[in-house]
């Protein structure tokens, strides 16, 4: 096995699970996320970014708890690790691979997670302003006027 291809290999091993782990983290945040904003959003009046940041929470924590069966899901893909010895792994170039292997894993699992959003309706947000103006213009005011003295 030439040198290139055991390097390619150390890259490629690690990033499957890192695949499953960006895939997991977006697709369970974007849902997580989108559900809390309209639910608890809607009587707590969190923001946007708030509920985003509950979502991301509520997807680290399933994360933890996935880590074992992800890794034994990229275990059964049947993709080896080169045999390599204890100097050969600890070369910058192993590590290097290794590195750039989870780097584009997690990059691609992230992208393939974001698959929620297809699925999901979204109003412009012009709308939401110009909705929200027209509700301001139509609501009844109530002038109170104060005469100093009287």
């Amino acid at each position: 096995m030439s040198y290139r291809f055991r390097f390619l290999t150390v890259g490629l091993v690690n990033a499957l699970p890192f695949i499953g782990f960006g895939f997991l983290d977006n697709f369970t945040m974007i849902i997580a996320g989108d559900y809390i904003e309209h639910t608890l959003g809607l009587f707590m009046c969190i923001s946007t970014m708030a509920a985003a940041a509950l979502g991301n929470t509520i997807s680290d924590v399933i994360g933890i708890g996935s880590a074992f069966y992800v890794e034994k899901l990229a275990e059964m893909s049947g993709v080896k690790p080169p045999k390599l010895t204890p100097i050969q792994l600890e070369m910058k170039s192993s590590r290097r691979a290794a590195n750039m292997g989870r780097v584009i894993g997690i990059t691609i699992g992230c992208l393939l997670g974001m698959c929620p959003l297809m699925f999901m309706e979204n109003e412009p947000k012009d709308a939401d302003k110009k909705d929200d103006k027209a509700a301001a213009a139509a609501a009844p005011v109530d002038v109170v006027v104060a005469v100093h003295g009287k």
